[in-house]
């Protein structure tokens, strides 16, 4: 731990310093960023490489964008690493992916932890592998106390999914005469703020089944960038476009 807490004055003895080519923060960081982080596939295709080596280059890319988010002052950062249509990708890769999150989570968690993240899964989650459930459980158990920044993994997710789970608990607990108002405290993170900017990349210009009832009012940025290649320059592109745009929410 004390190393954790070395690197971590490190870095922030490295973000005191300026110099002519720093650029000036910028004025409006969004409290709830999510990302789709589309492209690992056809980033090993272009490179060679089998898919595996796409999703571990992704995973990477994840690492570098969490921390860059953190830095800038964004206090929710969801992400989509499993939608509930992947099943139907290959076998091969499916296993590989599960494997893959039991070795994130048991590489990446410690560091979060120690950089003051809170972990939260959201999703159907009691389809994934008992061991699975477990790391879950036990990475939202020791970062649970953290303020500074909460690292929302969409596993096993779609938007579609989620409302229509809401909808039956919202029917069985909440009852026909209660308020709309109480929908939302029937979703998988009731406390999740609604994201102010989606970034999707790989160029794709979609949804594709991610925090439907939440992104009503979200502003999209869509990135060209391959998300392996993502990193902390383009979550501040896309940031900084989101902070040049004006949002009326149905006003003028």
């Amino acid at each position: 731990m004390a190393l954790f807490s070395r690197l971590r004055a490190v870095r922030a003895a490295l973000a005191t310093r300026t110099s002519p080519g720093d650029r000036a923060p910028v004025d409006r960081v969004p409290e709830s960023v999510a990302i789709i982080m589309d492209g690992n596939g056809r980033w090993a295709r272009s490179h060679r490489l089998p898919t595996a080596a796409g999703h571990r280059a992704g995973a990477r890319a994840l690492r570098r964008v969490v921390r860059a988010a953190g830095d800038m002052g964004v206090r929710d950062l969801t992400v989509f690493s499993f939608s509930t249509e992947n099943w139907a990708r290959p076998r091969e890769e499916v296993d590989d992916l599960m494997v893959l999150f039991s070795e994130l989570i048991d590489r990446e968690v410690p560091d979060l932890d120690a950089e003051g993240v809170a972990i939260r899964f959201i999703g159907r989650l009691d389809h994934l592998a008992p061991a699975l459930r477990r790391r879950i459980r036990d990475a939202e158990e020791m970062t649970a106390r953290h303020e500074r920044m909460r690292l929302f993994i969409a596993m096993n997710y779609g938007g579609r999914a989620e409302i229509i789970d809401a909808a039956r608990r919202f029917t069985a607990e909440a009852g026909p005469e209660a308020p709309d108002e109480e929908f939302s405290r029937f979703m998988y993170a009731p406390d999740l703020r609604d994201p102010e900017l989606i970034i999707r990349t790989s160029g794709e210009q979609r949804l594709s089944n991610f925090l439907l009832w939440q992104s009503a009012y979200a502003e999209l940025v869509f990135s060209d960038r391959m998300w392996p290649d993502f990193g902390p320059d383009d979550l501040r592109a896309a940031i900084e476009e989101y902070a040049a745009r004006s949002r009326r929410f149905g006003s003028r």
